[in-house]
């Protein structure tokens, strides 16, 4: 019983970590395929319409873990503008948050290789909390009232400088730092917003005529909390399937697959074993990825064009 109990604290207590001092935007292992959710210059690219969906279960087996829908699409419109919409909804214990953005990008050739664009987003996020679906942090408390619809205001922009074989970008997704809780002063230093900063970046090289290695890296940057990396190691056979591993900062380790099926449409799986204390109650994390794109017969597909 003692142990059950102890158990159960550890767990509100790693979770109640993770909700102050983490990353309060979704975190996506497959993020090399996922760029607009966090730059908005990424947009249009690609250089054609495409569309991308990822499912992400995290911590398996921990009621209230995160869970994260997204959906983005993005296409260029005319010769350097590109739009895109990002749709992100994510469950995490009591809050249900809903994401809607758009993106804006406009692009300028940067050398005979190499293409510059700039980025900006605009948009919302509505949040949604059910205190009957959580613990009450304070015990002297028996009613707390529920947050309903709240709307908070989305203002980004980025940098994204790519060619056909490396990318690298700069991108705040929100210069917004509005509290979110407004009960107490202990709600409202905790669950500040904060300002995200990241940093992305990777490139492809021919190991042979038929293998192709991919490293790319995801650095991020929160104000009062430690700096997370992610970096990811991919190798692509017969440009159809790519098998790599990936490693979080004091987070997690990862295994990555994925398959070209046709020219248009690539999958993607991720499990992600948590390296920390989490470890011993979680049964690791799940991600899927689709991805279509709708390719011109006229122009093809651009190539190599992995990210």
């Amino acid at each position: 019983m003692i142990q059950n109990i102890k158990k159960v604290f550890t767990i509100i207590s790693m979770l109640s970590v993770f909700c102050a001092f983490a990353q309060q935007e979704p975190q996506y292992t497959q993020y090399m395929y996922n760029t607009l959710t966090v730059n908005s210059a990424y947009a249009g690219s690609l250089g054609h319409l495409a569309i991308t969906g990822i499912y992400r279960t995290q911590w398996v087996g921990i009621e209230g873990a995160p869970d994260t829908q997204s959906l983005t699409i993005d296409s260029p419109v005319g010769k350097n503008v590109g739009l895109g919409l990002s749709i992100v909804s994510e469950e995490i214990g009591p809050s249900e948050e809903q994401y809607v953005d758009a993106n804006f990008s406009y692009t300028i050739q940067s050398g005979e290789t190499h293409q510059l664009s700039f980025g900006i987003k605009g948009g919302g996020r509505v949040l949604n909390i059910d205190w009957s679906k959580g613990s009450y942090k304070d015990p002297d408390v028996q009613f707390r009232e529920n947050i309903t619809n709240k709307f908070l205001p989305v203002l980004g922009a980025g940098l994204y400088w790519h060619g056909e074989r490396d990318y690298i970008g700069l991108s705040v997704p929100n210069f917004m730092t509005k509290e979110r809780y407004q009960y107490d002063d202990i709600a409202e230093d905790l669950i500040n917003e904060r300002i995200h900063v990241y940093l992305i970046g990777g490139i492809v090289f021919d190991l042979s005529a038929h293998t192709k290695f991919k490293p790319a890296t995801m650095v991020k940057y929160v104000a009062g909390a430690p700096l997370i990396a992610d970096f990811s190691a991919n190798f692509m056979f017969n440009n159809a399937i790519t098998l790599g591993a990936s490693y979080r900062t004091g987070d997690s380790v990862s295994f990555l697959a994925s398959l070209q099926i046709t020219p248009q449409i690539l999958v993607g799986y991720t499990y992600d074993y948590t390296t920390t204390e989490l470890q011993n109650y979680n049964n690791g994390t799940h991600e899927i990825m689709l991805r279509f794109e709708l390719i011109s017969r006229k122009k093809g597909l651009k190539s190599p064009r992995f990210f």
